[in-house]
Formats: structure tokens, C-alpha cells, sequence
């Protein structure tokens, strides 16, 4: 018999069930169903609402409560073997019963599209999947006059990194309200790699930054690249971009990804540019 779990409710053996069944959808869709961020949140012992069902958790949900920059917002996982059992619209339904939110439906799945339609749910914004062979030839990053650029420093530059990237990303506040324990977790991560965290500086300052990442299967990331916007006009931005991308071509990497706002045409007119495609779309409905 099925049961909703409540926020919280889940403990250890419960919390590697629900990480399993993430894992189970990833591969039965090609995508996965949980941001890097609630994966984190579930790991670290913050669990969303559940279903259990012959004490076996078979879908779960991600819940984040408003800020005051952001509203409410939750991510949804059926494993593949429990769908068509009314298990997401009941999650989706307990996760709107605890705030007007917004959800994200990773891969743009006509079965998400679908759910969200008939719980009167439109779609209000899409992330870019890009990606390109890391193989492909690149231009050589250069720098304006007066910049220099340097691995990240634990224990010394992880103050500095949060002012600029609140600074550069001050209009997106899920990146730009990042904390120390945003870092400390990530940190703790076994892709984490300070020889592919590179930091630009100019007059003695932080100037901008481009943190890459490392995923099984020889695929890199472009995590996150920004700019001071004091640093703003010297080319910094592609510049930080290329110095990643030769380096995660360098470690070996087949592939290189990275997600992008649909509306931050300028962004992806540039990782065009740098030979970026459309691989996948993520949706948020509201």
C-alpha cells in the first residue's frame, strides 16, 4: 500500500532508496531528474516528500520554500517501474499544497509537459543543455593587459569567489545567493578539483572566474563562469571559457557541457560560437 512520506521523514536506508530510484530514472530517460543542488539536499539529510510503497520508496520530491528573491520551487522523481500509478501528480499536488511554486521538469519529457498541463501548469522558462566534442579545435584564451589568471585556493579564495560571483550574478539569485556552505559542500565533492577552478585577477582583485567539472563517462562541464561587472568590456568572459575548456580537453575529456539560460542570448550566442549545441532542455512550469 502506497503511503506520502512528509518533508523530513526520511532516514538513512530511506535516503539511498530514494538516490537509487534517481539513479534508475536517469537511465531509463537519458536525464537526470534531480538538480545537483536537491541531490546535495538529499544527501546532506534534507529530504522532500516521499512515496513509499511496501516499505520501498518509489518516487520523490525536492522541495526549496521561498526567499525573498525567489519563490517557492521542487523537482519530482517516479522510478520507472512505479509510473502510471498516479505517484507524480500526488507529489506534485503535496508540493503545491505547501506553497504557490514553480517546477522544474529535467529533459523536457512529454510525460512532465503532459502533468504539468492537466495541473493547470505552463511553462515560464528553459535551460540549455550544450555541448561539443572536446576534440574540436579551439582559439587560445587571451587575456586584456594587466590580467592574470590562477587555480583556485582552498581556504583562501572562497570569500572573495562568493562576493564576486553575488556581484556577477546579482539578476539570478539561485547562483548569485550562494553561501559558504554552498562551497563547503561542494568542496566535499569527489569531482572537486582546484587545478580546474581558475580565478582572473586585475589591480590585486578578483575579476571573474570559471569553475569546471568533471562527470563519469569522460564529460566535462562548464559549471559556472562569471565576471565582476566592475571587469566587465575586457573579453574576460570568453577568455576564462577557453582556458576551462582547454583544460578539461587537456584531463581527458570527450565531451563538454554546460547549462545555459534560454533568455541569456548573449550567452548562448557566445558557446555557439565556441562550437556549443543544443543537447537538452530543462523546463520550469509555474
Amino acid at each position: 500500500m502506497s503511503e506520502l512520506r512528509a518533508r523530513g521523514t526520511l532516514g538513512d536506508a530511506e535516503t539511498t532508496q530514494a538516490l537509487a530510484l534517481a539513479e534508475a530514472a536517469a537511465r531509463a530517460d537519458g536525464v537526470g531528474p534531480l538538480s545537483e543542488h536537491a541531490v546535495l539536499a538529499l544527501r546532506g539529510g534534507r529530504s522532500g516528500p516521499a512515496i513509499s510503497d511496501g516499505g520501498q520508496i518509489v518516487a520523490y520530491a525536492h522541495f526549496d520554500p521561498a526567499t525573498a528573491d525567489e519563490p517557492a520551487a521542487g523537482e519530482l522523481v517516479v522510478h520507472p517501474e512505479h509510473r502510471r500509478r498516479g505517484h507524480g501528480r500526488a507529489l506534485l499536488r503535496a508540493l503545491r499544497a505547501e506553497a504557490p511554486l514553480r517546477v522544474w521538469a529535467h529533459g523536457d519529457l512529454p510525460a512532465a509537459a503532459a502533468l504539468a498541463a492537466s495541473e493547470g501548469m505552463a511553462r515560464v522558462r528553459a535551460l540549455f543543455q550544450m555541448r561539443r566534442p572536446a576534440s574540436d579545435p579551439l582559439p587560445e584564451p587571451r587575456v586584456a593587459d594587466g590580467v592574470t589568471v590562477r587555480s583556485f585556493e582552498p581556504g583562501r579564495d572562497e570569500r572573495a569567489w562568493l562576493e564576486v560571483n553575488a556581484r556577477a550574478f546579482a539578476d539570478h539569485p539561485e547562483q548569485g545567493a550562494w553561501t559558504m556552505d554552498d562551497v563547503r559542500e561542494r568542496e566535499a565533492e569527489d569531482w572537486f578539483d582546484p587545478a580546474g577552478f581558475f580565478l582572473a585577477e586585475r589591480d590585486g582583485r578578483l575579476a571573474g572566474f570559471h569553475w569546471t567539472k568533471v562527470h563519469p563517462g569522460k564529460i566535462g562541464e562548464v559549471y559556472v563562469v562569471g565576471v565582476d561587472p566592475d571587469a566587465q568590456g575586457l573579453g574576460l568572459g570568453r577568455a576564462l571559457t577557453l582556458r576551462g575548456l582547454h583544460h578539461l580537453r587537456d584531463v581527458g575529456m570527450e565531451q563538454i557541457m554546460l547549462y545555459v539560460d534560454e533568455s541569456n542570448v548573449a550567452a548562448v550566442r557566445l558557446y555557439e560560437n565556441l562550437g556549443f549545441t543544443r543537447y537538452a532542455v530543462d523546463v520550469m512550469y509555474a
